[in-house]
């Protein structure tokens, strides 16, 4: 090319980038944010001084009531009698200024499957009447919505697989997107708070409460997952919650019904169980739900965590350096209770919370705190600390300048897309630790017994196979399967060639264990199909296969009964140790 001819160009590209407007630079950014929080902090410091006591002890509080509407003559009742504070969610906001609510599925306000347009009217309807109180403060409405075995939010919108199967995957590109699907639906239904990411470390096989819920028995893979579902959540202004801290990952008692206790030395709880926080903290987590445990190498007072001065404020406060939100576990769970009904948020609070979640009830719990800081056994300074963070979260993720949600964006729930992400998530997370004589895959000539409890999904495992052009034949029992239905499955195993056991936790379940350790006995070849935890195997390592699905949603079937004919071929690794059997990262393929 002539050399005027390449002078010209270089001059025009010149000329062309003095006329663009310039990208923002990183100094540019940072002197934006830095306004954005000044702002912020001028708009909660304004807030404060125009609120009452009444009104800022309101805002600690997460509270549930029953019904599908802000008034449903339902449940008036029922929140009566089981100490709402209120007749039905308008009477409570109202009566005692609460800061948020929490969606379940047991008090109606999430239906199963969910109605979107019905979530939305809710949220948006709690919105407008927060709006009309006095200190005209938007709600927190949340929900628990991991994945896997704890969602809240099912069909029609898109459902995921759960932690521990984004454990398998070991992809941070399917954590964030996972997070970015869930962070954008939940918004499109008003939902601006997740009780999630999980980020225990699940190093106990038995642990009743945990299990799949967590990514990992590995601390940086649990911390790598879990930082990328925080940004995914709250890249979509959902706020993020770590939880539990400092980890339930080594119990094997549930904190809902007893009040477990991890022996950690400190070494191991450094390394291990507050690793992912240390992370999460690093990456700007909004919230940090606390753990119904007692950890006797932080507190040997015997005290749960959540009630825990040297734990939540000592260690998470101090050593960790952590100012965002801190919010208990549900105050309705028998870990929590272990002092007097009155006393419980009181300490919880003192300890360093900032959000009281869910008293057993609410107008007790209302009045404790307020009778705390008005005798000044809670100074107003400790207070006004928890109010402003609570503020500065509502307003950092635009719950103060946008309450409401509109109607059209109930057309990101359950696209297409995100349907197609969470299908090819899924498959990618089914795992293979044995496959003696190629058991699998199931040859479409073969007749199948499919067996095991109707929790595992067996009866739905069957008509897929069935589907799939298999001489499937599908009995389902009992979770804890009785004598009896063990028998009918020994007698149908007779007529068949292979046989696959779906099972539920079946280290912790002898009738299980029985079941599947009698139809190996038939001489039958058995595949058993993990549909929860992946520590099954413990119990029979006789048997020829064992694949894992990390969860009993349809989902995970769906794509189990892929692999079982071998449209897809296992890819997921063990992200956990089956002790004495495999260890982490195990992973067949055919």
């Amino acid at each position: 090319m002539p050399k005027k001819i390449w002078v010209f160009m270089l001059t025009f590209v010149f000329l062309l980038s003095l006329m663009l407007p310039n990208a923002p630079t990183a100094q540019a950014k940072g002197k934006s944010k830095g306004n954005q929080e000044k702002i912020a902090k001028k708009w909660v410091k304004k807030k404060l001084k125009s609120m009452s006591v009444e009104e800022k002890v309101g805002q600690l509080f997460i509270i549930h009531a029953y019904g599908k509407t802000p008034t449903d003559p339902d449940y008036t009742e029922t929140n009566l009698n089981s100490k709402r504070g209120g007749a039905n969610y308008k009477e409570i906001i109202e009566k005692f200024h609460i800061g948020g609510v929490i969606y379940f599925n047991w008090n109606d306000n999430i239906g199963t499957p969910i109605n979107p347009k019905q979530v939305q009217a809710l949220s948006n309807g709690l919105q407008k009447i927060a709006l009309k109180q006095k200190s005209k403060i938007p709600l927190f409405i949340s929900t628990d919505q991991e994945g896997g075995i704890v969602a809240r939010v099912t069909e029609p919108a898109t459902v995921l697989p759960g932690n521990m199967a984004l454990g398998a995957t070991k992809s941070v590109t399917y954590a964030k997107k996972s997070a970015e699907i869930i962070g954008t639906e939940l918004k499109s239904l008003g939902i601006n708070m997740d009780f999630a990411p999980d980020l225990d470390v699940n190093v106990n096989p038995e642990n009743p409460v945990i299990g799949v819920r967590s990514y990992s028995e590995n601390p940086n893979l649990v911390g790598t997952l879990g930082t990328a579902q925080i940004e995914g959540l709250q890249k979509q202004n959902v706020i993020a919650t770590g939880k539990h801290f400092p980890g339930h990952g080594d119990t094997n008692v549930d904190s809902h019904y007893g009040l477990p206790i991890v022996n950690h030395d400190l070494k191991t709880l450094y390394e291990v169980d507050l690793n992912p926080f240390r992370t999460a903290i690093k990456s700007g987590v909004d919230a940090i739900m606390t753990a119904h445990i007692v950890v006797p190498a932080l507190d040997s007072s015997g005290l749960p965590a959540t009630l825990s001065k040297p734990i939540m404020t000592g260690v998470l406060r101090n050593q960790l350096k952590y100012d965002g939100l801190i919010i208990t576990d549900s105050l309705d769970m028998s870990g929590a209770n272990v002092l007097p009904a009155d006393q419980v948020p009181v300490a919880a609070f003192e300890a360093g919370a900032d959000i009281l979640l869910n008293p057993p009830d609410v107008e007790l719990a209302y009045k404790s705190i307020l009778k705390a800081v008005k005798t000044k056994k809670i100074s107003k300074k400790r207070l006004d600390q928890s109010v402003t963070r609570i503020l500065l979260a509502k307003y950092k993720r635009g719950i103060i300048k946008q309450p409401l949600t509109k109607e059209k964006m109930l057309k990101k729930i359950g696209t297409p897309e995100n349907l197609k992400m969470a299908d090819e998530i899924t498959e990618k997370s089914i795992t293979l630790i044995k496959n003696d004589h190629h058991t699998l895959p199931l040859k479409r000539n073969q007749k199948v017994l499919i067996t095991g409890p109707t929790t595992a999904n067996s009866e739905r495992l069957g008509t897929l196979l069935t589907d799939k052009g298999l001489d499937a034949i599908a009995y389902g029992t009992n979770t804890s399967p009785t004598a009896a239905e063990i028998q009918t499955a020994v007698d149908k195993a007779k007529n068949t060639e292979v046989v696959v056991v779906a099972t539920y936790n079946a280290n912790t379940n002898t009738a299980q264990q029985t079941m599947v350790k009698t139809l190996k006995q038939t001489g039958k070849p058995v595949v058993i199909a993990s549909m929860r935890n992946p520590y099954d195997i413990m119990s029979f390592p006789e048997v020829d296969a064992n694949i894992l699905t990390y969860g009993n949603r349809d989902i995970s079937t769906r794509a189990l009964a892929k692999a079982l004919v071998g449209e897809i071929s296992p890819s997921g690794k063990l992200p956990v140790t089956i002790p004495g059997l495999y260890s982490f990262g195990t992973g067949l393929h055919y």
